[in-house]
C-alpha cells in the first residue's frame, strides 16, 4: 500500500482485491508446475494450524512450548464519539498460541518470512499476510516460484516476517520473537544465526540497542529463498496487533532510555508532517499553536534516532497525535502515561489503545473526526492514509480536560 504514489491511494482496496485474486490463480498454476521446478517450486499445500504437524510426521516438524490461545477480555476505552464500534469490538480478543516450530530442512522465502517444510507444505500459523485470508493468496505464489534457493548449514532462526519493514511491526513482531524462541526452548543456542531484515539503519541499530547485535546475521530480502538444516520459527507474539502484555513488556525491559536521557516530564505532539494522503492533520498548524500555548513540544520521530526516540518517549507525560507508526514509541512511555490519538472516520484502528493497556496506569482516548455514522460497524475501515481534518479548538479542549484530570484540577 505504501508504495502506491500518495494521489493513487485511495484505490489501494481496489488494488488489493485484483492482487489477491491473480495470486490466487498464479498459485493455482504454480502448484500444477511443481514437477518442474525443482527446488523452487511453491507450496503444494498448507498446514493451517500448529497442532496439524501431529499428522504430518514424513516432514518431522517438532512443536516447542506450545501455550494454548487465551482470551483477552479488555474494557474499551473513552473518546468521541463514545462507544465507537471499533474499540467496542476490540474489548473481546484471543491471544494467539505461542509456540516454536523446529523444521529440518525447511525452507524460508522472502521478507515476509514463509515458512515452508521439506515435503513442500506452507505454515499457515506463522506465514501470515495483510488482508488474505487463505492461504492460497499469500504473495510467494504471485511469481509463480520461488526465488533462487540459499542453502545454509546449520540452524537458522526465522525472524523476518511480514511488515518487518515497519516500525510497529519491527517492534512488535520481529524482535519480540526472540523472546518465544528463549521461553519454547530452554536449551535453545544463545547464539542462533538469525534472518532478520537489516536493510534500514533503525533495524540493525533496534537489534543492537535490544542485546542482540551480536548476532551472526542473514539479510533478509523479498527475493531471498533460504534452506538450512533445521529452521526455528516463533510464533508471532502480536500477528493480531492486540499487543500481548507479555510482548509490550519484552520490548520495555530490552529496549530502555539511556541513564543520562534528559528525565523531565514532557509533553508531545507527534506530527506526522504535510505530504497530502499521508494520514497528516490538515489544520496541523493552529492545532500546534494551540498546543504550543499548553506546554507541548512538535515531535518528528522519523527525525530521531532510535534512542532518542526511546529515551523522549520515556520521559512523556502526555502524547496527542494521529493514528501512525510513530506513535509505536508508547511502547516506552512511563507509567501514568496519558495518550489522545485522532482518528478520521474512515480509519479507526485499536493498536495504539492495545499497546497503552499495557501500560501501569495509563489513560488512553481517542478522537473520531468525520462521518462515523457513514463509517459505522461492518465498515471496512481501508482508506489506510486518509487524511484528518478535525478541528483543533475540539483537541485543544479534550487536552485541557485531559490536563485537568491528570493534575486535580
Amino acid at each position: 500500500m505504501s508504495k502506491l504514489p500518495p494521489r493513487l491511494q485511495p484505490l489501494w482496496p481496489y488494488a488489493k482485491r485484483a492482487h489477491r485474486l491473480l495470486t490466487f490463480l498464479v498459485g493455482l498454476v504454480a502448484r500444477r508446475a511443481r514437477p518442474l521446478l525443482g527446488e523452487r517450486a511453491v507450496p503444494r499445500g498448507a498446514v493451517r494450524s500448529v497442532e496439524g504437524w501431529a499428522d504430518r510426521p514424513a516432514d518431522g516438524v517438532v512443536v516447542h512450548g506450545l501455550r494454548p490461545e487465551t482470551p483477552l477480555v479488555r474494557e474499551p476505552p473513552a473518546g468521541e464519539p463514545a462507544g465507537h464500534w471499533v474499540f467496542a469490538r476490540a474489548d473481546r480478543a484471543v491471544v494467539p498460541p505461542s509456540f516454536c516450530l523446529e523444521v529440518p530442512g525447511g525452507t524460508v522465502v522472502g521478507d515476509t518470512g514463509a515458512v515452508i517444510s521439506r515435503t513442500g507444505l506452507l505454515d499457515a500459523e506463522s506465514s501470515p499476510y495483510f488482508g488474505t485470508p487463505t492461504w492460497r493468496e499469500h504473495p510467494l505464489y504471485l511469481k509463480g516460484r520461488l526465488p533462487e534457493v540459499r542453502h545454509v548449514e546449520g540452524d537458522l532462526l526465522v525472524l523476518a516476517t511480514r511488515g518487518s519493514a515497519n516500525y510497529y511491526h519491527f517492534l512488535t513482531d520481529v524482535l519480540p520473537r526472540l523472546g518465544v524462541y528463549a521461553e519454547s526452548v530452554p536449551d535453545a543456542d544463545p547464539t542462533p544465526t538469525v534472518l532478520v531484515p537489516q536493510g534500514r539503519g533503525w533495524q540493525r541499530t533496534l537489534l543492537e540497542i535490544a542485546g542482540y547485535g551480536h548476532l551472526p546475521v542473514v539479510e533478509d530480502a523479498p527475493d531471498l529463498a533460504v534452506r538450512a538444516d533445521r529452521l526455528f520459527v516463533p510464533s508471532i507474539p502480536n500477528v493480531l496487533e492486540i499487543a500481548p502484555e507479555s510482548t509490550v513488556a519484552w520490548v520495555r525491559e530490552h529496549l530502555r532510555p539511556r541513564p543520562d536521557a534528559d528525565p523531565r516530564p514532557r509533553r508531545l505532539y507527534v506530527t506526522r508532517g504535510t505530504q497530502p494522503n499521508s494520514r497528516r492533520v490538515v489544520r496541523e498548524a493552529e492545532l500546534w499553536a494551540l498546543l504550543e500555548e499548553r506546554g507541548f513540544e512538535i515531535v518528528e520521530p522519523g527525525g530521531l534516532s532510535p534512542q532518542e526516540q526511546i529515551d523522549v518517549f520515556s520521559a512523556a507525560e502526555m502524547i496527542v497525535g494521529p493514528h501512525g507508526a510513530a506513535l509505536t514509541n508508547l511502547l516506552f512511555a512511563p507509567a501514568g502515561v496519558t495518550v489522545l490519538e485522532l482518528f478520521t472516520a474512515s480509519y479507526v484502528n485499536q493498536c495504539y489503545w492495545s499497546i497503552s493497556r499495557s501500560i501501569p496506569d495509563a489513560h488512553y482516548e481517542y478522537l473520531v473526526d468525520g462521518d462515523v455514522d457513514r463509517y459505522g460497524p461492518g465498515s471496512p475501515m481501508n482508506a489506510i492514509l486518509a487524511d484528518i481534518e478535525i478541528d483543533p479548538a475540539r483537541v485543544a479542549a479534550t487536552v485541557d480536560r485531559l490536563l485537568a484530570e491528570r493534575h486535580g484540577a
